[in-house]
């Protein structure tokens, strides 16, 4: 067996050195000591023993094998762990795992297991708890499922196990180690006990465990005494995790305009997804600090399994009727804060930043989707435009849309929830025919959502070819090119469409020390200053 192992990322460390002068009479050295804080009259900065986060959601559960929410995995992070992880610059990279082992076939990987990690429950993490979680995960993630069709981890020893997969792909890693799929791992006990509608505890080994979950008001998190830290510096989701901050309150905050005034009064230290149309506002608020990144792709999904939208000339209709532009200007304030691109994937990673589909793309020609529609022989039939107003953005984009669709002829209505019921009801094709939702950049094509059958239900057989091909092909090259087919499909055959990319913006105030923003809001190294 060939050793392939993956290292954390080391920070350079660069050392100063001073040069002491020989001073006094006899040539006698002396040391120039920096002045105390009694002698200078400064006091040394005291910290508050809670951080206060405003979400705009409440999660629809913290088990993350059983959604694709990013609510969950904001607040699940700091209570569960992976094998693997990605650092900042999305290189897999040791979390719960020492290292690995990959076999020269690339059929067998074998993970040496940290020893003395404790779960939440005093309990120390070993072998068995490692393979019942992540064959648990491989048998209820929809996509991990089809992506490590067949896979199956089992013991070695105590502090070894092993993953067999049916085939060699370049991705492996990646799939193990990405938080959109986080395989986290729980007490073989709590998985045991789990039912289909999720685990009844939530015990992990991260640096927070969970106190309380306050239905419809907020979760709260303490720090784990026991935690075992990895000894590095922190990058991304990997290294070092502090646990500075004795609690945090995740609060459920909807209404945007009680997050904003909460932000700017120090009600909270954190308010995240601050609605752009409030952006400049706080930019000028002084003792905010405003966070602003490119994050993800709008995308909207057709239900291409039932109901009207069965029709490829019906999906057809509103894919020409969709003026994108106008919807990402009411989802996203100013094109500052959007990008108009066709693309599924991060529009600043060259490997996958394809046009393919682009005539299907924001084509804003209401005279073509009537046409399409008269040639499908739609008469008035109900469109349903399924969505949450906990996410602005969805929702704004949705009413566009709606009207956009009434503009060509189209039934279109409008069926809001909370975000738990919105996602609940998407499950059910019967109720819905669209939904719009804001979703995070994936490092592989293979994991977006918009090729996950379980996600709205597009289950063509040539999506599967396609995604065998990109990881499978021989060369970056050819795995692009594989990549550019399956968009070019995905958009003739209308299961859904990029309607641009945006930029995630959060806020906190200055006294907020250690907070991250990566793909999601980092907490466990954050503490606010009193």
């Amino acid at each position: 067996m060939r050793k392939s192992k993956i290292f954390k990322l080391v920070s350079l460390v660069l050392c100063l050195s001073f040069i002491l002068a020989a001073c006094g009479q006899g040539g006698t050295d002396t040391k120039e000591q920096p002045p105390t804080n009694e002698e200078t009259g400064a006091k040394e900065t005291q910290y508050k023993d809670t951080i206060t986060v405003a979400m705009t959601a409440q999660p629809p559960t913290l088990d993350a094998s059983l959604t694709q929410s990013q609510v969950t995995f904001g607040v699940a992070g700091n209570i569960f762990e992976q094998l693997y992880t990605m650092n900042a610059e999305y290189i897999p990279t040791p979390e719960l795992a020492e290292s690995v082992e990959i076999s020269e076939d690339k059929l067998e990987y074998v993970f040496t297991l940290r020893q003395g990690v404790k779960f939440h429950n005093g309990k120390e993490m070993k072998a068995d708890d490692v393979v019942t979680s992540m064959n648990r995960w491989l048998n209820v993630n929809g996509r991990a499922k089809a992506l490590l069709e067949g896979a199956n981890f089992e013991k070695i020893d105590d502090y070894t196990v092993k993953l067999k997969v049916t085939r060699a792909t370049s991705d492996v890693l990646i799939i193990l180690s990405t938080r959109s799929l986080f395989p986290t791992i729980m007490p073989k006990e709590v998985i045991e006990a789990a039912s289909p509608e999720g685990v009844k505890e939530y015990i992990g080994t991260g640096p927070y465990k969970l106190q309380e979950w306050k239905q419809d008001q907020y979760i709260h998190l303490v720090k784990f005494d026991d935690y075992s830290p990895v000894d590095s510096e922190p990058s991304g989701f990997s290294g070092k995790k502090e646990a500075p901050t004795e609690n945090i309150y995740f609060y459920f905050v909807t209404d945007h305009a009680t997050r904003i005034a909460g932000i700017k009064t120090g009600e909270y230290d954190v308010a995240e997804n601050i609605p752009l149309e409030n952006y400049e506002e706080l930019s000028t608020e002084e003792g905010v600090t405003l966070y602003s990144k490119p994050s993800g792709s709008l995308n909207a999904f057709f239900n291409t399994t039932e109901g009207l939208l069965a029709d490829v000339k019906i999906r057809q209709a509103i894919l020409a009727a969709i003026d994108a532009n106008e919807v990402m200007l009411v989802s996203y304030a100013s094109p500052e804060h959007f990008t108009l691109d066709p693309g599924y994937m991060n529009i600043n990673q060259p490997q996958w930043a394809v046009k393919a589909g682009a005539e299907y793309y924001n084509q804003a020609n209401p005279e073509k989707a009537k046409q399409l529609l008269e040639e499908a022989g739609y008469n008035g039939e109900t469109v349903t435009l399924l969505t949450t107003k906990d996410y602005q953005e969805m929702y704004a984009a949705t009413i566009a849309i709606q009207e956009q669709l009434r503009q060509v002829g189209i039934n279109a209505e409008v069926s809001n929830s909370d975000f738990p019921t919105f996602m609940e009801t998407k499950k059910d094709r019967s109720k819905w025919d669209i939904f719009i939702t804001s979703n995070g950049y994936n490092v592989i094509p293979p994991q977006i959502l918009a090729v996950n059958p379980d996600w709205a239900g597009f289950s063509a057989p040539e999506v599967k070819t396609y995604l065998d091909a990109i990881r499978g092909a021989s060369s970056d090259e050819e795995a692009q090119k594989q990549w550019a087919n399956l968009q070019q499909f995905m958009y003739e055959y209308g299961s859904s469409t990029a309607l641009g990319h945006y930029n995630s913006s959060m806020a906190t105030t200055d006294k907020v020390e250690g907070f991250v923003f990566f793909d999601q809001p980092i907490y466990w190294n954050a503490k606010v200053a009193q």
